[in-house]
């Protein structure tokens, strides 16, 4: 069976660096840090008081307020990167057939602010008995934002969500290619959101010594590659792709932004939290991604990290890529945009992969920033070109995307450029 082509027409987004993907892909290029104090809730009494925030969004410019009002923030996210995608890739909705295109998003914990204020409310006001919202369980089921998704656009095409952690939402983009290139559907919104800015989530990930407590200086706190860092920087939103078979993309006119090359799954079946200190589960991930994709390492000119600022990871993640590409390592570009974005969770994975698919467009590698001279982690092969703290220009042909999540969940994606 000859696999059909998959190139992507559309994205969208909403990120602590922007309420679209263009002002997103700016900052990034910038090097700007998302990371400030924390406005969703009162975190006096925690240990760390910042985080990487989406800022000045308001649902109600995007969405009406009766559906709204029935959505936990990760599916507003998710809704209106959605909108933005599908806007982009320009579908003339009246005439496309609805039934072959779907929608698989990838969450890692879902409506956690939802579930903790249902919870609260009960647990606050016992003598009432028990009086949850109607709303509570499908605001919450982490199902939902592919659900509303579908519904708002009316694509009956497959439908569903993945949920591996961190890994989350590469593994949506990994099915839905997946999807189409078997012939299964003509075009799926892949994408994924996340919002755990919440007491239950940064108490959660304080409790497990695994965030950041850089109260005095958050801007510069998420710091991957960095003998001085001290555990990633929470972040939210959520991001979009539009992935659509070549040919009905070409008889339809479509722009395209590049093609989808291969991707690759793996386990570390190691430890719940910690990733493999050899690298092992990374190591597979991409050698399985380059064989999907029938590439050599020497395809590759840049790879978008985990890279979370984290000890282990880190150091793992740049052992597994000396493994893979050898002697090219030293040839490639390599970066970790969580040091602007923050660590988006179940949404990292889908707007780390528009990153790599943007940088492969417009020849631009993006920093890791906040890099100090003289940083330098013992354990670390500083021969590696991490890209640090200023954007570099270069062809890049083809991108490598990775992302790996609690449980040993790893997933990565390919974009390279388009050509017939």
């Amino acid at each position: 069976m000859e696999l059909k082509r998959v190139v992507v027409t559309g994205i969208g987004a909403v990120t602590p660096l922007g309420l679209s993907a263009p002002e997103t892909w700016e900052n990034i290029k910038k090097g700007k840090s998302g990371a400030g104090p924390i406005t969703h809730f009162n975190s006096e009494k925690f240990k760390t008081h910042f985080a990487c925030e989406v800022k000045g969004f308001d649902p109600k410019q995007y969405i009406d307020r009766k559906s709204v009002n029935k959505m936990d923030l990760y599916t507003q996210y998710a809704m209106v990167a959605a909108m933005e995608a599908v806007k982009d890739c320009g579908w003339d909705l009246d005439n496309v057939d609805k039934n072959r295109i779907g929608v698989v998003y990838g969450v890692g914990i879902g409506g956690i602010n939802t579930f903790e204020t249902e919870v609260t409310d009960y647990a606050l006001n016992q003598d009432r008995g028990p009086h949850y919202s109607p709303f509570f369980i499908p605001k919450m089921i982490a199902d939902i934002a592919s659900g509303f998704i579908s519904i708002h656009f009316g694509f009956h095409g497959p439908n569903f969500t993945t949920t591996s952690a961190c890994a989350s939402s590469t593994h949506s983009l990994g099915t839905a290619f997946d999807l189409i290139r078997l012939g299964k559907a003509d075009a799926i919104l892949a994408g994924g959101a996340e919002a755990p800015i919440w007491p239950t989530g940064v108490g959660g990930f304080n409790a497990m010594h695994a965030i950041s407590t850089r109260n005095d200086d958050p801007e510069h706190a998420s710091r991957p590659f960095s003998a001085s860092r001290d555990g990633f920087v929470m972040g939210e939103g959520a991001a979009c792709l539009v992935f659509e078979e070549l040919e009905h993309a070409k008889a339809r006119g479509a722009k395209i932004y590049g093609e989808v090359a291969g991707e690759g799954m793996s386990a570390d079946a190691y430890h719940i939290t910690a990733s493999h200190p050899e690298g092992l589960g990374a190591k597979l991930v991409m050698e399985a991604a380059l064989k999907d994709a029938g590439m050599t390492p020497e395809d590759i000119d840049y790879i978008n990290v985990h890279g979370t600022s984290t000890h282990v990871g880190d150091i793992s993640e740049a052992k597994a890529i000396k493994d893979v590409f050898g002697q090219h390592a030293y040839e490639l570009n390599i970066s970790s945009t969580k040091s602007m974005t923050g660590h988006m969770l179940g949404a990292a994975g889908v707007i780390e992969a528009m990153i790599s698919l943007l940088s492969v467009k417009e020849d631009i590698v993006p920093p890791t920033i906040n890099h100090e001279e003289g940083d330098n982690d013992p354990e670390l092969d500083y021969n590696l070109n991490f890209t640090f703290n200023k954007a570099q220009r270069r062809t890049v042909r083809a991108a490598l995307s990775n992302t790996f999540g609690f449980g040993g969940h790893n997933a990565c994606i390919i974009m390279k450029k388009y050509a017939e």
